[in-house]
């Protein structure tokens, strides 16, 4: 035999069984759909209301309970091609009544159960086992076929006799009434439960099924008294006993088919090409619908996801077949878009990061709460998580980025650079702009919604470039420079000039040495730095870790993408060399600073080339060397006139800096 694996679409519960199956191979090869003939050849005429009644409580939740009884059945192990046919699907076999009900449900899709119906209690020795079908009361008992006790809500549906359940309705059964070795009638139960209710009970008490899975989906409510029959053959069939003829059909508001009207010309118009009506008519009736006019079908009760004439447009192009709907180039002006824009800035934000040798990583958006470093209170978490290690929005695109770094070298690749572009989420307070104007004690304590924004990150560990057999830097690591770099570069082909970096005095949760990134001084732009060992070692990582992250939004609010050229130059340069010595704490930023205080004439470039500490140096004092180059852009610059853009520069140096000159 050949066992199929089919990942179905929650939107289309029909094909939750073989004959839904069957039934779209049917329509999309034009083969007959056969349905398995139903007979009985021992059949009782004892009246069904002297055997079992039904009375449903809640016709919202329940719209249709159908019931029958089979006497003297005799329970056995099942024949081979049934436990072999529920093995291979992963179905245990159990006897021949319950394997009968799952091959039925796995068959048409239709979840049964079936009772011991002398273990369902009467109300007094002289009347008729009622079923009922009711909410469960808030805190009620249920043991489960799986012997597990559970504590039902209000909310729940239940089944019930007139003294205790019997059954959660549409997940599990009940451990009271089981068939067992010493059953001989059994009633069996084939009813339609709401689909959100079934799921909602499911969920609560964390409990899973085959049935389950169907319900919430959405089952046929008009298959119920088939699905019933095919179940009694083929118990009748397997474990013997007499089926009873009358059965109960309880079906307060009966479901009437639902009837859409299609147009020939939103066909046209949606698909692009001409179907006659005669194509169009045999398309849908192939799939169960009927037609009961001219372009006007009634939908079967099995096709729940049928709802609009658009819907009916889909399954005729599907049925049709999308490959022969030729493509048309489109018609009229192609439009722009602010988000175009916003597109074609991030993919050039990538196209930048790939080429200075960094990879793309992709982070989920939900990351686990003791990844993040942020307070709870900035974390936007989710209502409902679906595991504890995605519920909340990440912070920040960090953790993802840790989490790649592990993945890689976990799989023996040691030396990574990769870069991410997402979106971050916080709590930000927002407040009506009157409530801010006129009750600004109410403001504080406003609403905190979410707020979302572009970020970009790197992150880097191993060996700076890739192993050789020669050079004094084949075994260097990625070092802070190494990142500062990449992301000065970044900024500069981004179009992002005029960023500063300040130094922070103490560690963080993150990051054990930092320097916050910001535009002209002021407006913040991120962060770069060490990741804490503490945090490295939590990850698995051997190397040490740098990460930058950097607000997107921001950079794309104030980039300048304009491209200037510049003749190269035409007259000789003048390089002036200074060595100072500076406080300890001074850094290159406050020394370009001074330089740009000073605004000396003709200055093209400054370029530190020495740091030196040690003989010689006074304590809590460093030398630092710096190369100046003058250049004149309409003559060739005199000794005097670089001498004296020069001498600016050195006196701003001693007043601003407290440098101290070193000669010679």
């Amino acid at each position: 035999d050949m066992v199929y694996d089919l990942e179905i679409t929650p939107n289309r519960p029909d094909w939750n069984s073989v004959i839904g199956i069957a039934r779209e191979i049917s329509a999309l090869t034009g083969n007959p759909l056969k349905l398995p003939v139903i007979q009985f050849l021992n059949t009782s005429s004892e009246p069904i209301s002297g055997v079992v009644k039904v009375r449903i409580e809640d016709t919202e939740l329940c719209p249709r309970y159908t019931a029958r009884v089979v006497r003297g059945v005799k329970v056995g192990p099942s024949p081979d091609w049934l436990r072999s046919t529920l093995e291979k699907i992963g179905i245990r076999s159990i006897n021949n009544v319950v394997d009968v009900t799952n091959y039925v449900m796995l068959e048409v899709g239709q979840p049964l159960h079936a009772f011991d119906y002398h273990l369902i209690a009467r109300k007094d020795p002289t009347s008729v086992p009622t079923i009922v079908v009711r909410r469960a009361t808030e805190g009620e008992k249920f043991t489960t076929l799986d012997a597990q006790s559970r504590t039902l809500a209000a909310d729940m549906m239940l089944i019930a006799d007139e003294t205790k359940g019997i059954a959660l309705a549409g997940v599990m059964g009940g451990q009271n009434t089981e068939i067992n070795d010493r059953t001989e009638d059994v009633l069996i139960e084939s009813a339609y439960f709401h689909p959100t209710n079934i799921r909602r009970t499911s969920k609560a008490l964390g409990l899973r099924s085959e049935s389950s899975y169907r319900f919430e989906r959405g089952a046929d409510v008009g298959i119920c008294d088939w699905a019933s029959r095919r179940a009694a053959q083929l118990i009748c069939d397997l474990a013997g006993g007499e089926l009873l003829a009358h059965y109960e059909d309880s079906n307060p508001h009966p479901a009437s088919g639902k009837s859409i009207t299609l147009r020939p010309e939103k066909v046209s118009q949606l698909l692009g090409i001409e179907l006659s009506v005669d194509v169009i008519t045999r398309h849908l009736t192939s799939l169960g619908l009927v037609a009961t006019a001219p372009m006007t079908f009634t939908i079967p009760t099995f096709r729940v996801d049928l709802k609009r004439e658009v819907d009916l447009i889909e399954e005729i192009a599907r049925l049709h077949g999308v490959d022969k709907i030729p493509s048309t180039p489109p018609r009229g002006a192609i439009g722009a878009n602010a988000f175009d824009a916003v597109y074609d800035e991030i993919a050039e934000a990538r196209r930048l990061l790939a080429g200075l040798g960094l990879n793309e990583a992709q982070g989920q958006t939900l990351v686990s709460r003791v990844e993040c470093r942020e307070s709870s209170a900035e974390l936007v978490a989710l209502a409902n998580p679906l595991s504890s290690d995605m519920d909340v929005l990440r912070p920040s695109l960090v953790p993802g980025l840790l989490n790649s770094l592990r993945h890689n070298i976990t799989r023996k690749n040691y030396d990574v650079a990769l870069f991410e572009i997402g979106r971050v989420f916080t709590q930000g307070r927002s407040a009506d702009s009157h409530v801010r104007a006129n009750q600004p004690e109410r403001a504080d304590s406003a609403v905190r919604a979410p707020h979302e924004e572009r970020h970009v990150a790197i992150a880097i560990t191993g060996q700076r470039a890739p192993g050789f057999w020669s050079g004094d830097d084949r075994d260097a690591k990625f070092d802070i420079s190494d990142l500062k770099g990449l992301v000065e570069e970044f900024l500069e082909q981004f179009g992002v000039r005029g960023v500063t970096y300040t130094r922070r005095a103490e560690p963080t949760a993150l990051l054990l040495e930092s320097a916050t990134i910001a535009l002209g001084g002021k407006l913040a732009l991120g962060e770069i730095g060490q990741v804490s060992p503490a945090l490295a070692k939590r990850h698995d990582l051997r190397d040490t870790v740098f990460v930058a992250e950097l607000n997107l939004d921001q950079l794309l609010a104030r980039r300048n993408a304009a491209k200037s050229f510049k003749a190269l130059p035409q007259f000789p340069s003048s390089r002036r060399d200074v060595a100072m010595l500076v406080p300890e704490a001074t850094t290159h930023d406050a020394v370009l600073g001074a330089v740009r205080q000073a605004k000396p004439q003709n200055l093209e470039t400054v370029e530190l080339f020495d740091v030196f500490r040690g003989k010689n140096i006074p304590a809590g004092q460093k030398s630092v060397a710096y190369a100046f180059t003058y250049r004149g852009t309409e003559k060739t610059l005199t000794d005097a006139e670089v001498n004296a853009a020069h001498e600016k520069v050195l006196a701003q140096f001693k007043t601003a800096l407290s440098a101290t000159l070193r000669e010679g």
